[in-house]
């Protein structure tokens, strides 16, 4: 290492410095505030009054390291370990997706509706990081189960569950496999996904901070078949929602119709919603019993 001295000012402009190599100024400089935030316990506008003070070895190895993985695209979420939601800390690892603003707009969406009503049975499937889970059990008065196929992931959402003092119920389940309806008990006033839906023919548009580090199970799907979990959940759904029960979705932008289609065909007020880029991102639909 060549920075010339562990106070937080040296160290805050040697590695801007680095990232600037390969990042636009402002990201990087973001990116270390937020890596020196996070191991000096100082928040990053604080930072900036704070640069006579010095750090340990032992952290300055560890601020190190964070940013040659950063300077290998490694995201940020992953390289801390933790990431914010909804005003709330979540823990990440490469085994679940990062959470995104879009999912926070539905999670605000169903919060919006139902706010206020008592006793709702809600079912997140795919719940990776347990960040919708967790965020519904928090803003309305409900039970919520949260399933997923990954046991990894499954064992970061319970962390992130407890972390939040969330009392949500996980259990291991796969959409596409286990068939059976019985898998899942109970029936549900919600059922939300924000399941795989991007086509391996749009892998060209995505970032290396993507493809290379955020897990392909959760995020891509066969060009042939791009809405195959919206079918699988669909039919669950059929059978899951209770009397004017809804169905939620994240879904991807370029397939909306076809996936308004998809609900029409078994749903009734089935509504295509754009997020805050004006992308159709959301679709709900209505049980017809």
């Amino acid at each position: 290492m060549q920075v010339s001295s562990n106070r937080i000012g040296d160290i805050r402009t040697y590695y801007t410095n680095s990232l600037v190599e390969v990042f636009p100024q402002v990201e990087a400089k973001f990116m270390v505030d937020a890596v020196l935030s996070f191991y000096t316990d100082i928040p990053a506008l604080q930072l900036a009054i704070n640069l006579d003070k010095r750090v340990g070895e032992s952290l300055l190895l560890k601020i190190h390291f964070a940013v040659k993985d950063l300077r290998k695209f490694k995201p940020l979420q992953y390289v801390l370990g933790e990431t914010e939601f909804n005003g709330m800390r979540f823990y990440v690892t490469e085994s679940v997706l990062i959470p995104r603003p879009e999912t926070e707009e539905l999670v605000n969406l169903i919060v919006e509706q139902y706010k206020g009503e008592k006793d709702l049975q809600i079912l997140d499937l795919g719940t990776g990081s347990g960040c919708i889970a967790v965020s519904l059990s928090q803003a309305l008065s409900a039970k919520v189960l949260a399933a997923d196929i990954s046991e990894e992931a499954l064992s970061i959402a319970r962390r992130n569950a407890k972390l939040n003092n969330a009392d949500v119920v996980f259990k291991s389940y796969d959409i596409l496999g286990d068939s059976s309806d019985d898998l899942i008990e109970g029936q549900f006033d919600i059922i939300v996904s924000n399941p795989p839906y991007v086509r391996e023919q749009e892998k060209q548009l995505m970032h290396d901070n993507v493809l290379k580090y955020e897990p392909e199970l959760a995020l891509f799907v066969e060009d042939s078949n791009p809405l195959v979990f919206y079918k699988a959940i669909a039919k669950l759904a059929h059978a899951k929602l209770s009397i004017d029960g809804q169905l939620w979705f994240e879904i991807n932008e370029y397939l909306g119709k076809e996936t308004e289609a998809l609900l029409l065909e078994h749903f009734r007020d089935v509504q295509l919603i754009n997020d805050y880029k004006s992308n159709a991102r959301f679709i709900k639909a209505t049980n017809p019993r």
